[in-house]
């Protein structure tokens, strides 16, 4: 049930009551001088539980993370760095062995493309249309 507030004019009273919604209207009794108090328009705090947590309304729907609104939760940290907050660190740049290597394998896959394609197999092992030999269709004799 709601929590109400009312104003008694005679004894320039407020006061709190839990009533029912349809009954917040009608008239209450003041708890002071036990006349009849009418019901004001008091401010209230609302709030909703997204994720089990209490959050105020209006919700943008966003969190926040050491002073700064972030869109998600952290899953995972390291010490105090959000993943949002946190520029990516930028890759290594390969060395002239990474760059050597890579060639080596470039050059022994295409050698392994030609050879294969030489033989009608391709990368899988499956043979190709080339590879595949067409039988001559049979001729019958003619009565």
């Amino acid at each position: 049930m709601p929590l109400y507030e009312y104003y008694c004019e005679p004894c320039n009273g407020i006061f709190e009551t839990i009533r029912p919604m349809r009954e917040a209207s009608l008239p209450v009794p003041c708890p002071d001088c036990n006349r009849d108090a009418s019901r004001i328009m008091s401010s209230f705090n609302a709030f909703t539980f997204r994720e089990g947590y209490p959050r105020r309304l209006p919700d943008k729907g966003t969190y926040w993370h050491m002073g700064k609104e972030v869109k998600k939760r952290a899953k995972r940290m390291h010490w105090y760095d959000h993943p949002e907050l946190t520029p990516p660190k930028p890759k290594p740049r390969p060395t002239k062995g990474d760059i050597q290597a890579a060639k080596d394998r470039e050059a022994a896959r295409i050698k392994d493309l030609r050879h294969r394609d030489r033989w009608g197999v391709d990368e899988r092992g499956f043979r190709t249309v080339k590879a595949k030999k067409h039988k001559p269709k049979r001729r019958t004799p003619a009565p």
